[in-house]
């Protein structure tokens, strides 16, 4: 076997992603993604269990895999998963100061990530989580119209 391409250019990889979640969000600069970025994995996984965060971990690519599980205080206690507007305050709570998520930071988020994953291995460890892993990783709805066009 081929050494598999997330290995091989993780970096490129990890820039695709980032700028997908730039564009997602609206962000005028990766760097202001950033935040929002690691605000969203580390919201999730404050909200699982060790082995449920672990098993998410594995379907994510090498360097978002990194900041999934960067920092981790093994010893927190697992949070409620509560709704959206729980999600949001922790996402924001991330770096506060210097933290630019719009509302729909979780969805940006989702929809960049969802890009970058296999979708079979992402939908399979979603269904062995608690069913609120799938809501949270709920992507964009998709717009009917075409970009530039508003209808009256």
């Amino acid at each position: 076997m081929t050494l598999p391409f997330e290995y091989q250019n993780p970096t490129l990889q990890f820039e695709r992603f980032m700028a997908d979640a730039r564009d997602c969000a609206g962000l005028p600069t990766t760097n202001m993604a950033w935040n929002m970025v690691v605000g969203v994995l580390h919201t999730f996984r404050w909200r699982l269990a060790v082995p449920q965060a672990l098993s998410f971990s594995a379907v994510l690519p090498p360097m978002v895999r990194a900041l999934f599980i960067e920092d981790w205080d093994l010893e927190q206690a697992v949070r409620p998963f509560g709704d959206a507007a729980d999600w949001l305050a922790d996402v924001r709570s991330v770096r506060h100061r210097h933290n630019f998520s719009p509302p729909d930071a979780v969805a940006s988020v989702a929809t960049a990530l969802r890009r970058h994953v296999d979708a079979l291995a992402f939908e399979r460890v979603l269904a062995n989580l608690p069913p609120q892993a799938s809501r949270y990783w709920q992507p964009k709805a998709v717009s009917a119209e075409p970009l530039g066009l508003q209808l009256l």
